[in-house]
């Protein structure tokens, strides 16, 4: 094989050999490479601006198979919206061409290409407005590179193309300027340093779309968007703003005009299967020129769509055939623009007249439907043109003045070139043609500007090349003859403070299918107040179950994804949305109980001094003498005064009731079991007396009875007294037995004190009881003895069950434990001691004498 292919190799190299012969017998020059790219639109001027317009939106698919060069591209679906910004363009070239104020003695010119909506196409003719074209042979002494051909570049439409464009223009600084690239990314200057753009940047449209959206409670929404940097910058940004206000993405999807039907039926297909009914969009009208026919073929109807700029005022989206499944969409637009005398420029296609013109040929025949007579032998039935109709009386994309807004933006960046160029070339009265303008002077020369157009707008860039974010919010509302009206319902204005940026007018709006009511559009329903929002397992945070808040919780908002606890003198109602007062309970007068209670102590306060007037009124007869009736007078104060401390249990705690009732109980008592003490002892005391020999009763005498009762006493005043002065009871609110009320009860301060007090009474009563079971059975026919052991085995019985009673019960039931504790044992002393003696004296008085009571009356 080897061999067969030496004469092959051989007449290779020698071609090869006679090619560099050739080569060095010729001066080596610098030539332009490929085929030179003319503009589609020029004029000569002092100095040039180029422009990058899509006068095609697409173009036809060809197949490379790299043997031969590409042939050039063929664009198709002429674009009616771009003549009108080139017209844009040409006008306020042409009013500074005839100003004397601005650029005097400088003529504009300009070169404008068609970049077919395509990036490579675009950023091959950036290149050629950065080159040239001349095609002229430069000797290799001479460098190959020139200043550029044009100052700056008004263009492009899409954000795509112009971060294309600007990053391969960039490193020459030629100013880039857009009227209609909304991404966020280009407001990147390290990337982008010589883009600039008279349109607010996505940045702030995506997050003024998230707000509207909240505004109207959709937390529940699709999203649908171009495949390109434009789409997908913008939703990003608007998918983060979204969550943070608390709105749920169900679908994003995306999708590019020229993408196969497959993925446009699985487009429909989401839509299909979701259930939210509101749609935001960051749609390019030619890539929703593609959706809506396939949304009417499946009748998806019904959807609320929330729009851009790019399409929601768009003059062909709004006309296209279907166009009615988006009736009552809202969106954003650049605020309307007046431009005085530019609608009347723009009907005039002069600037465009040229037979020679292929483009305008094409634009011509487009918007008349018809064809220039060329040959005699065209067809007779074939309308032709003349190039001179008028377009005014036309109903379409290109006499559609509601793109104004954007035509503006282009107005506005030609006149920010030329501000620029004014400045940078100091003209005065008039320009100096010596100095020729570089890219890199003007550009930092547009980034200063700052100006106010003819009618009054102010233009100027921040520091990223943007202009200030202003939109008005734009509603489609039907008319009677199926066309729409974009009328304008409020306005978003980053200028304001932050809480008035988003502002909407008091007018009615219209909502898919031609609804007045605003759709709904959540995953849950929103949850009431007196419930909060527990998340659903493996869903958005937009989905949600409502939850009843507990007891003594409470949530008073919509929507709450907390319940709040109640103070603690508050409780929930019973709806769980308010904090209710919390009822305060203690053991009051009005109530059943405490009447009751207080019943019983006053019958006990009667009964005790109806027995100390029966004994005042018999005190000389033998039983109220024995065994002291002074003793037995102190004993009936004593039971009086404990019938009466229970009162000081019953009403609201107060400072005074509180430190009353516990020492004045503890006083009395002990002054009671003193008395009753008192009397044990003499009963013994007595018997011994009687006894040959015996002394005892000087000892026990009255005056000892009385010291002995004093001195018992005051042993309970000291602790008492130690008790208020190191640590009182208080007044005190307990929220622990009962969470739905507050119980009003007396703290005791000191327990160990509280304890001191109930202990001794204990102790005497203890002591007491032993000794009165120790007299039970002298010799006596009245043995008072008897009588105060069964009254010291009730009490002693009372007290015993009072202590776990009282611990055990809650709130007021302790109190009234305790107050039922004194009166009993109270009664019990009252009954056993003194009832006996009443039944004598009043019943049976032939008893009271002296000898029954000595046991010596003799029976018949």
């Amino acid at each position: 094989m080897s061999t067969q292919r030496w004469p092959e190799q051989g007449f290779a190299l020698l071609q090869l050999l006679l090619v560099a012969s050739l080569s060095r017998a010729e001066e080596p020059v610098c030539r332009q490479r490929g085929e030179p790219e003319e503009p589609q639109l020029s004029k000569n001027g002092d100095i040039i601006l180029g422009g990058i317009f899509s006068f095609h939106s697409s173009w036809r698919s060809r197949q490379d198979n790299y043997t031969y060069r590409p042939s050039p591209m063929q664009c198709t679906s002429l674009n009616f919206r771009e003549f009108q910004f080139v017209q844009a363009m040409l006008f306020a070239i042409e009013e500074i061409n005839n100003s004397t104020d601005l650029l005097p003695g400088i003529s504009l010119g300009y070169k404008i290409y068609d970049a077919c909506g395509s990036i490579a196409r675009g950023v091959k003719v950036a290149l050629a407005l950065a080159n040239g074209n001349e095609d002229t042979p430069t000797a290799s002494t001479a460098p190959c590179t020139r200043p550029a051909q044009v100052v700056a570049i008004i263009g492009e439409t899409s954000s795509s193309p112009c971060m294309a464009i600007s990053t391969v223009i960039g490193p020459f600084h030629i100013p880039l300027i857009s009227y209609f690239a909304t991404c966020a990314c280009l407001s990147d200057k390290v990337r982008y340093p010589s883009f600039l753009r008279t349109i607010p940047s996505d940045y702030y449209q995506s997050r003024a779309l998230a707000l509207l959206v909240k505004h109207f409670g959709w937390t529940w929404v699709g999203a649908i968007r171009t495949n390109d940097d434009y789409g997908n910058n913008g939703m990003a940004i608007f998918t983060e703003t979204a969550k943070q206000l608390g709105i749920c993405l169900e679908y994003s999807v995306s999708f590019f005009r020229q993408d196969p039907p497959e993925k446009i039926q699985r487009v429909i297909d989401i839509i299909k299967a979701s259930t939210s009914k509101v749609i935001v969009t960051f749609l390019v009208p030619v890539d929703f020129d593609r959706l809506i026919p396939e949304l009417i073929h499946h009748n998806l109807t019904g959807y609320q769509w929330v729009g851009t700029e790019a399409w929601i005022t768009d003059f062909h989206t709004a006309t296209a055939d279907g166009h009615h499944i988006l009736n009552g969409a809202i969106g954003l637009a650049i605020p309307k623009a007046h431009v005085t005398g530019m609608r009347d420029f723009m009907l005039d296609v002069k600037s465009l007249n040229s037979s020679s013109n292929e483009l305008f040929t094409e634009f011509w025949e487009t918007l008349f439907y018809c064809r220039f007579k060329k040959t005699e032998s065209s067809e007779e039935n074939q309308r032709y043109c003349s190039g001179y109709e008028d377009v005014s009386g036309l109903q379409n994309a290109f006499t559609d003045m509601s793109l104004m807004p954007i035509s503006n933006n282009v107005y506005k960046g030609v006149y920010a070139v030329a501000h620029a160029l004014h400045s940078a070339l100091g003209c005065k009265k008039i320009c100096s043609k010596k100095v020729q303008p570089n890219p890199v002077m003007i550009l930092q020369h547009i980034k200063n500007i700052q100006f106010n157009t003819k009618d009054g707008e102010h233009v100027y860039f921040n520091e990223n090349g943007d202009p200030a974010a202003k939109y008005e919010i734009i509603n489609w509302q039907p008319r009677e003859n199926g066309t729409v009206d974009f009328v304008t319902v409020g306005f978003y204005d980053t200028t304001l403070p932050a809480d008035k940026q988003l502002n909407l007018h008091n007018k009615s709006l219209m909502w898919a299918q031609n609804s007045k009511q605003v759709p709904l559009s959540v995953c849950s329903e929103s949850c009431p107040p007196g419930t909060r929002k527990v998340l659903q397992k493996g869903k958005p945070i937009c989905c949600y179950d409502c939850v009843p808040c507990a007891e003594g919780e409470i949530s008073n908002i919509t929507d709450s994804i907390t319940c709040v606890q109640c103070h603690a003198e508050f409780w929930s109602n019973n709806k769980r949305d308010d904090c209710e007062k919390k009822m305060t309970e203690f053991l009051s007068y009005e109530e059943i109980m405490g009447v009751l209670l207080t019943a019983a102590s006053l019958l006990g306060t009667i009964m005790t001094t109806t027995v100390a007037v029966i004994f005042f009124r018999n005190r000389n007869t033998p039983i109220v003498k024995a065994n002291n009736s002074e003793l037995s007078f102190l004993l009936l104060f004593s039971l009086t005064l404990c019938f009466l401390c229970s009162l000081t249990f019953i009403g609201r705690p107060s400072d005074w009731s509180c430190m009353l009732r516990h020492t004045a109980f503890g006083i009395t008592f002990v002054l009671c079991i003193s008395c009753v003490l008192g009397k044990t002892l003499m009963v013994l005391m007595a018997f011994r007396a009687t006894l040959p020999g015996s002394n005892v009763m000087k000892w026990f005498g009255p005056p000892q009875q009385r010291i002995s009762v004093l001195a018992f006493t005051l042993i309970q005043v000291v602790i008492c007294i130690l008790w208020l002065t190191i640590s009182p009871p208080f007044p005190f609110k307990n929220f622990q037995h009962f969470q739905e009320k507050i119980i009003l009860e007396c703290a005791l301060g000191s327990a160990f004190g509280f304890w001191a007090v109930l202990g001794y009474i204990g102790l005497l009563a203890i002591f007491c009881f032993v000794l009165a079971f120790l007299a039970r059975k002298l010799p006596d026919n009245f043995n008072e003895a008897k009588f105060i052991t069964f009254s010291m085995l009730i009490f002693c019985a009372v007290w015993i069950t009072f202590i776990p009673a009282y611990v055990s019960s809650p709130g007021k039931f302790s109190v009234a434990v305790e107050i039922f504790a004194i009166l009993a044992s109270s009664f019990g002393l009252l009954i056993c001691i003194f009832i006996p003696k009443c039944y004598i004296i009043l019943l049976k008085p032939e008893k009271n004498t002296k000898k029954n009571m000595m046991g010596k009356m003799t029976l018949k």
